[in-house]
């Protein structure tokens, strides 16, 4: 674990109201539409939401490798913030850490969606949680353009 790697940080203003987008993220079942980057897929989501309760959400990839990540949320705020430790199964590494925070707009224009992933190990690792990060944005925006 480096620590004097800076948090990544990405957001996304989605037209969509702060309680809608929280609950898309926080019920499996919901998550799993649009959970992942491009080309990548969510086959199953488990999601415990409480302090201290566990998460598992499975990413597929086309050339068929599953990535299990996995952690447990320490901070559930409904409908603003979400905070969790984010680990890759099997990977060894330390856990990082995981905001996620839903900011509602003036008049209800919509919600700023702001992702920060802290306590990245490595410069490529962070590259990959970026891309990673801006295709489940674009997953989760997705739901609402029209």
């Amino acid at each position: 674990m480096t620590e004097s790697l800076p948090p990544l940080t990405v957001s996304r203003i989605i037209r969509a109201a702060p309680a809608e987008l929280f609950e898309l993220w926080t019920r499996p079942e919901r998550l799993k539409t649009w959970w992942g980057p491009a080309d990548v897929t969510c086959p199953y989501a488990e999601i415990d939401l409480r302090s201290g309760g566990a998460y598992r959400i499975a990413n597929a990839f086309p050339d068929g490798r599953v990535v299990v990540i996995a952690g447990l949320f320490e901070v559930i705020e409904p409908p603003e913030l979400l905070i969790f430790s984010w680990s890759i199964q099997g990977n060894g590494t330390l856990p990082e850490r995981v905001s996620v925070r839903f900011t509602a707009l003036p008049d209800g224009q919509g919600t700023e969606v702001t992702v920060m992933h802290e306590r990245i190990a490595s410069p490529e690792v962070r590259k990959s949680h970026e891309a990673g990060w801006l295709g489940c944005l674009d997953g989760l925006e997705g739901l609402f353009l029209s």
